[in-house]
């Protein structure tokens, strides 16, 4: 047994070991005891893999400003494991006070369950769905690959770090993983490196029952680099393959670090209980002896922190970069500007002229296309002056339609082909958002939102700026049938909180969707495209109210409205022709357009009353689910819509059979004045 001095190297089975892990270990099973909740396992598993990493300098950070944007970026795929990342943050010299680690999992505390970016400094990202902080490192890896191909320049590398991940077993069950991990070998992104967490245990117990797959065959038929398997127990062991593959020119590297959950229990490592419940003061007592940590719960050394502390050699490399920066800037004055403003998530200065020019240019020349087609239209007007704007699409970028004139100019290429990967594209883009310089959007069939509807909401979470083109948005597809034909898509995820949902209807609509899309900052949006023609339906002159998300189209005529008609994409048109054959009966009706509900419910009482007169009855038409628009009409109002899945015709003909139709508004309408 080694001695209690704190300075002690201790010698174990698990291979070398020191009194800096142990810190690790020591912080985990504490916060975990003192919340009665939480992982302490991987922690205790991971401290020599986090000390490796962290403790000798080979991570360039600077505690004192975690949003440097050249540091190496830490991602923590397994975020059960939390706890450790809280410790690392805490002993490196984050704004993350140890009473903070004492409050683990307390409500409002800076150390949540599971890491939370913008809560506790430090945290790259939101993690805890197993497989998508992975995916989200390869976004940040290829967010760096682009911007250092763009600003980099002979002897200016003021874009050079890596994007570290831990994974577990878990994260490499799900499906995900091999989405992105197959991409990050296609695009050869050697600045990320993953240490895989191989303790061979889940929440069932031993994975030899689920999982046993060759990993390292498979990351090396991904066109990874692969050490190991080494003992993830020895730090130098892990010093040395962190620094082959810091060597690594075309490959991204997986390091198989072979581990036991629970390391340093005598009773719970290598077991299932040490996954996801606290050891118990007993079982702690014991771990403490067995490691030699004499010290109190939550008691630090002030030798120990002091081989921890990253301030000085943090503030030091964050000097030496900005020294750097500021030749680059005296030499590239235009890109090192450029630079700055991309990573501040400013938009250009001309950015509003251009959607005002693009949108009187829409308004000069009205065409009825496809609001898929109008979007492009946008794309074409705004993209080539926006040049963080990285676009993309799973294999659909003919249907989506989100490439434009010289997205792929080589050597510039802002159009992503990433293949039929729904899941690990919106991940990936979630990755490029947190890493910053690049606004992500990217295309798929709205249907298929639901492959990457966990990550859509991670994105609305953690608030980033990623937008999603989802087209076919409706039966309006046709032929296709019931199995592409979005029904109940545009309503669920109009529920998604921090999620703007834009269902344009025509061009110019299309065209405010985009730019808001575009302005905001703290969160993503989701535009729901048609494949099928729409006619034109608005002016320039309403860009304002379009911006509110929910406005008055047109008026009634010959009186006083005596209902609303709410249309949405390519059902306005049928609002408004229920609004003319209404008119022609004597009834004079209001047709509001509302491309965004939630923009239009942020908008004051007020305004909302002005748009939806309390009183008024409504009826709402759109081709999806009808429920969601009771919230609007209420009960006694009349909804348009479909409550089945569709089937294989052409639009017109599912129109009619389900009963989308201007004359079923009307029929609609003449029910709610009736009662």
């Amino acid at each position: 047994m080694a001695s209690n001095s704190t300075t002690q190297i201790l010698r174990g089975s698990a291979g070398a070991t020191d009194v800096r892990a142990n810190a690790l270990r020591a912080l985990a099973m504490d916060g975990v005891q003192a919340a009665n909740s939480g992982h302490p396992g991987a922690p205790m598993g991971m401290a020599e893999m986090a000390t490796a990493l962290w403790a000798a300098g080979v991570l360039r950070h600077n505690p004192a400003n975690p949003h440097w944007a050249d540091r190496d970026r830490f991602v923590l795929s397994n975020g059960h494991a939390s706890m450790l990342l809280y410790a690392l943050l805490n002993l490196s010299g984050y704004a993350l006070p140890m009473d903070e680690l004492k409050r683990f999992r307390q409500l409002h505390s800076k150390t949540p369950g599971h890491p939370e970016v913008d809560v506790t400094p430090g945290v790259e990202t939101t993690t805890g769905p197993l497989g998508q902080g992975l995916s989200n490192a390869v976004g940040m890896a290829l967010a760096e690959q682009l911007l250092a191909r763009e600003f980099n320049r002979p002897g200016y590398q003021i874009v050079d770090h890596r994007s570290y991940v831990f994974l577990g077993d878990g994260c490499l069950m799900e499906g995900i993983s091999h989405e992105v991990c197959s991409l990050a070998g296609v695009w050869g992104l050697n600045k990320l490196i993953a240490l895989y967490d191989d303790n061979g245990i889940s929440i069932d117990g031993p994975v030899d029952g689920w999982f046993r797959d060759d990993t390292p065959a498979r990351f090396a038929a991904y066109g990874w680099n692969v050490i190991g398997p080494i003992d993830g127990h020895d730090v130098r062991a892990v010093g040395t393959a962190l620094e082959q593959a810091g060597a690594s020119t075309d490959k991204p590297t997986l390091i198989v670090c072979r581990t036991t959950i629970g390391q340093g229990s005598p009773s719970r490592a290598g077991t299932a209980k040490a996954h996801g419940e606290p050891l118990g003061a007993e079982e702690i007592a014991k771990t403490r002896a067995a490691i030699g940590w004499p010290h109190a719960p939550f008691e630090i050394p002030a030798e120990v922190r002091a081989m921890w502390d990253a301030t000085e050699m943090g503030k030091a490399r964050e000097a030496g970069w900005k020294a750097r920066f500021a030749a680059y800037r005296a030499e590239h004055p235009v890109l090192a500007a450029e630079f700055e403003r991309r990573m501040a998530g400013d938009l250009p200065a001309n950015f509003e002229t251009l959607v005002q020019q693009a949108i009187v240019g829409f308004g000069d020349k009205p065409e009825a296309v496809a609001s898929r087609k109008s979007s492009q239209k946008v794309l074409a007007a705004l993209a080539p002056q926006v040049p963080e704007m990285l676009g993309g699409s799973a294999d659909l970028t003919g249907s989506n339609l989100t490439d434009f004139p010289g997205c792929l100019t080589e050597g510039a290429e802002r159009h992503i082909s990433y293949g039929v990967r729904e899941f690990g594209m919106a991940a990936i883009m979630n990755g490029v958002a947190l890493h910053g310089g690049l606004i992500p959007y990217g295309g798929t069939f709205l249907t298929f939102s639901d492959y990457s509807r966990n990550a859509i909401r991670m994105a609305a979470l953690m608030k980033r700026r990623v937008i999603h083109v989802f087209t076919h948005d409706s039966i309006g597809l046709g032929e296709d049938g019931p199995t592409h034909q979005s029904v109940e898509h545009v309503p669920s995820l109009r529920l998604m909180p921090n999620l703007d949902v834009w269902r344009p209807a025509d061009t110019i609509e299309t065209a405010v969707a985009w730019a808001s899309a575009l302005r905001r900052k703290d969160g993503p949006a989701a535009l729901a495209l048609s494949r099928q023609v729409l006619p034109v339906a608005t002016t320039p002159a309403l860009t304002g109210a379009i911006a509110r998300g929910g406005y008055v189209l047109s008026e009634a005529a010959g009186g006083a409205p005596r209902a609303v008609l709410i249309g949405t994409g390519s059902e306005l048109q049928l609002a408004l022709k229920a609004q003319a054959l209404l008119a022609e009966a004597g009834v004079p009706v209001r047709v509001v357009s509302m491309p965004c509900t939630n923009v239009f419910d942020r908008q004051d009482m007020a305004y909302q009353d002005s748009v939806l007169p309390r009183g008024l009855p409504a009826v709402a038409v759109e081709a999806a689910q009808p429920d969601f628009w009771r919230k609007y009409v209420g009960r006694e109002g009349g909804v348009v819509g479909i409550a089945s899945y569709g089937e294989s015709a052409p639009a017109g003909a599912l129109y009619k059979h389900f009963g989308i139709t201007a004359e079923a508004v009307v029929a609609a309408t003449q029910r709610c004045l009736a009662a």
